[in-house]
């Protein structure tokens, strides 16, 4: 299998959440191993595109993702 970018990893991610959080865990361990590969330390997601785009959703997001090594901040829509 090739290897993901970044924004192929982030993308996987955005349709994973609209699918119920299908795979979510390998797809947030592809995007943290694409992280890597690039030499970034933060993945950067739009707020418009999530399924809970409110502060408490995204919140949650953050935590979520934070547990499992990746750190997530937000782009200004």
């Amino acid at each position: 299998m090739s290897e993901l970018t970044v924004a192929d990893a982030t993308n996987r991610i955005y349709e994973s959440l609209q699918a119920d959080n299908a795979d979510i865990d390998g797809h947030i361990a592809n995007l943290k191993a694409a992280l890597t590969r690039a030499g970034l330390k933060e993945a950067v997601f739009d707020p418009a595109r999530l399924v809970q785009n409110n502060r408490s959703g995204r919140k949650l997001m953050q935590a979520y993702f934070r547990q499992r090594g990746v750190s997530v901040t937000f782009s200004a829509s």
